[in-house]
């Protein structure tokens, strides 16, 4: 199964990833995960993407879409996959040609998603000041919620409150990939 979780900065997505996958029995990946790890590398595409990444702002379509296909060919991933942070623009949603089962958006307000994040051990996490959260934050209504539109449409988007206990969260889930 493919399914891609969508939400704001803190809305819960690398939790119920990771429950999924156990679930389901298929790799979480998380491109936040990805792009921290490159921004380690001492390379000109690390140093690009930690300034872009530190500064709050989006990777550009085409390289976001390059690395996460090139990600999504290794073997782990053949059977499916539970992809956290992309896509993140109707662009790449085009851009995009390895299909997609469900897509999960955990609706979470921006004052809940600041609260949690205010409060997450972020050590070592440069990206997370409070004016990169924000600018993501706005960049996500800008730019992401055209996505869940998209989705909407094609009948692939599962809307869940994001705003509950994890458990609640899960099992919501898991009833919607089900039906």
């Amino acid at each position: 199964m493919k399914i891609i979780l969508i939400g704001i900065q803190g809305a819960g997505k690398s939790t119920q990833g990771n429950l999924l996958s156990e679930k389901l029995n298929v790799p979480y990946l998380s491109t936040g995960h990805i792009f921290r790890e490159m921004a380690k590398e001492k390379t000109p595409l690390g140093r690009y993407i930690k300034e872009i990444m530190n500064a709050g702002y989006l990777i550009p379509d085409d390289k976001t879409v390059e690395i996460v296909t090139e990600y999504l060919k290794k073997p782990e991933y053949r059977n499916g996959y539970i992809l956290d942070g992309f896509p993140r623009t109707l662009e790449q949603v085009k851009m995009f040609k390895n299909g997609v089962d469900k897509v999960v958006y955990l609706d979470v307000s921006d004052k809940e998603a600041l609260w949690r994040l205010s409060y997450r051990n972020s050590v070592g996490r440069e990206d997370e000041t409070l004016a990169a959260i924000r600018k993501r934050i706005e960049l996500f209504h800008k730019l992401t919620e055209p996505v869940l539109d998209f989705y909407r449409q094609n009948g692939t988007l599962i809307e869940v409150d994001g705003e509950r206990s994890i458990e609640e969260i899960h099992k919501d889930i898991m009833q919607k990939i089900k039906s």
